[in-house]
């Protein structure tokens, strides 16, 4: 289990970054003081985490890759999930939700397929058949721009261990006190400047410009034409 450093001016907070640039040149800086970081490679889990991550790797002097990670919706809505799936095919199923749901088998096996079916397309659109850089002895910084349930992040942790890394840090602008819990059992650090306690959480909350990023814009912020 790792430690979870945090900003404890910004806790509880709402609208502390600009903009995901923001957030991810202030996550750079604070990234930078951290000895622990050594030989860095910076994944990002698009869409969000993309320009998050392409500010830290800036600031790390340090390569940029992606980590496709996808929640697998709960049937019938457009943004909850009840688990993950990753680039490698990797499935994490929250099991207390999904019988809280009364989800069935059938319902599931769909929801997932359908998910990996949309982490195949994006990981191709997204790397340009370019493969992921090599892990082993790294540190990885794991980015998005934020972490609400956390499973996402947690099934990208499991991935990028796969890689034998020399360490796993998470790196988020904000989190919920839940998900920076979550988050913490799997990585080796969680660095999280904005953490939020209370019943309801949103990441949009922490930024005062929000929008969704489509794919051209992924695209644009890695220097890619669509």
């Amino acid at each position: 289990m790792g430690d979870i450093i945090e900003d404890p001016r910004l806790r509880d907070r709402t609208f502390v970054f600009s903009g995901r640039h923001d957030a991810g040149r202030r996550l750079g800086v604070f990234l930078t003081s951290l000895p622990i970081i050594r030989d860095p490679v910076v994944l990002a889990i698009p869409a969000g985490g993309v320009p998050v991550g392409k500010e830290i790797a800036a600031a790390l002097g340090a390569p940029l890759s992606l980590a496709v990670a996808r929640k697998i919706r709960i049937p019938g809505t457009t943004e909850s999930g009840f688990g993950a799936v990753t680039w490698d095919g990797r499935v994490l199923i929250n099991e207390r939700l999904r019988d809280a749901l009364g989800l069935s088998d059938g319902e599931v096996e769909a929801a997932v397929a359908e998910t990996r079916a949309n982490v195949r397309e994006r990981t191709a659109r997204f790397s340009r058949g370019r493969p992921m850089p090599p892990l082993e002895g790294k540190s990885v910084i794991l980015t998005d721009d934020g972490l609400a349930s956390g499973y996402t992040m947690r099934a990208a942790i499991q991935g990028a261990r796969d890689g034998r890394p020399a360490r796993v840090i998470v790196a988020v602008p904000t989190a919920s006190l839940s998900a920076a819990e979550l988050v913490r059992r799997e990585a080796d650090l969680l660095v999280c400047l904005n953490i939020r306690t209370g019943r309801s959480f949103a990441v949009a909350d922490a930024y005062r410009e929000w929008y969704d990023l489509d794919d051209a814009e992924v695209l644009a912020e890695l220097g890619e034409e669509t």
